[in-house]
């Protein structure tokens, strides 16, 4: 069933229940990661509130709270009562369905949850004076590179995530073709890479949209975060250019109703009816008009006609194991990026 579709018919359950009443005005709490602030905001929930209204002769008031992800899904587990968490990663909104919020499969609707798209990138300086190409030039000496921090910041474990695979596919390369290295030396190969790129690491900040403002202010040459982060502002004429490295990883941000708060608040009908909304065409091309990517893109069977070409080593969550398995990988008390940091930190 389309997004329109099922929008139109959970307005006519509504209207038809009783359950409210038009002319009343009614609230809905969103928590959302940091970086598609303007798409929601200038678009997607004028837009939503307009349709409400038209079809129930409701006023939909939309308190809505942006942060890093990670800080988000730990504040909703804490007691922040959000109807609708949009997320920069699922493992978040599974977080807060162990805690007993969501107690619905937010994977069983349209895209498999996911409501945006995107790839890791690189942002450097206009000109590129440092002439970074790829993964391995944020290793080179003098390179001062900028990622968030992925204790708090969902963008940043894509950014690693993407370092991290990224070292997979260029030891899959190093070992030639027709050969395949062994899971223990590609490994290797990529925990290495990721540590030699932590030690240029400047800055980490909170959330990807807090890095993005430090590498505004200056600091660093070249900045790791989503690629929708920097196409705006190289639209608007900023100073900077954009780099999307062969082998990267294709993004997907999930969106949820909390079951818990909007059954105590009575607005389960707007909630889904606004989860829903997320998949409609206008706000996609809310999210594209803010540089997201289409958010099948990288399933599609043809990429005719595609604004973003896909980079060709691209690769998914599912390519390294499924979510739950990179985090623990990558960022348990063992962790590849763990390790790295803690070694650093010792001077190792």
């Amino acid at each position: 069933m389309g997004a329109s579709r099922l929008f139109a018919l959970l307005l006519a359950w509504t209207i038809f229940s009783g359950s409210v009443l038009a002319g009343e005005t009614r609230e809905l709490t969103l928590a959302a990661y940091s970086v598609p602030k303007e798409a929601y905001e200038r678009t997607i929930i004028p837009a939503f509130q307009r349709q409400w209204k038209q079809r129930t002769g409701q006023e939909v008031r939309i308190r809505s709270s942006y942060g890093a992800s990670g800080a988000q899904a730990r504040a909703i587990i804490g007691g922040f009562d959000a109807d609708v968490a949009v997320l920069s990663l699922e493992g978040d909104l599974d977080q807060i369905a162990k805690a007993g919020l969501i107690t619905h499969d937010w994977r069983t609707g349209p895209h498999k949850g996911m409501v945006s798209a995107s790839v890791v990138a690189l942002g450097v300086r206009k000109g590129n004076p440092k002439g970074i190409k790829s993964w391995e030039d944020l290793a080179r000496p003098g390179v001062e590179v900028l990622y968030p921090n992925p204790k708090t910041s969902g963008g940043a474990m894509w950014d690693v995530i993407a370092i991290y695979g990224a070292g997979l596919k260029l030891a899959e390369q190093q070992a030639g073709a027709g050969k395949k290295p062994s899971a223990e030396s590609a490994e290797a190969f990529a925990t290495g890479l990721l540590k030699r790129i932590q030690k240029n690491v400047t800055v980490m900040d909170k959330s990807g949209r807090e890095s993005v403002t430090t590498f505004e202010r200056g600091v660093g040459d070249v900045i790791v975060t989503y690629e929708n982060e920097l196409l705006p502002r190289i639209k608007s004429h900023r100073p900077y250019e954009l780099i999307v490295p062969q082998e990267t990883v294709w993004i997907e941000n999930p969106a949820a109703i909390i079951d818990k708060h909007v059954d105590r608040h009575h607005v389960r009908d707007i909630a889904e009816a606004f989860v829903a909304f997320l998949h409609s065409e206008e706000a996609q091309a809310a999210f594209t008009e803010l540089g997201f990517r289409p958010i099948g893109q990288a399933s599609s069977q043809t990429q005719a006609g595609a604004a973003l070409p896909l980079p060709n080593r691209l690769f998914t969550i599912a390519d390294l194991g499924g979510w739950e398995t990179i985090s623990t990988k990558l960022f348990g008390p063992r962790g590849a990026w763990t390790s790295t940091v803690e070694d650093l930190a010792r001077g190792k």
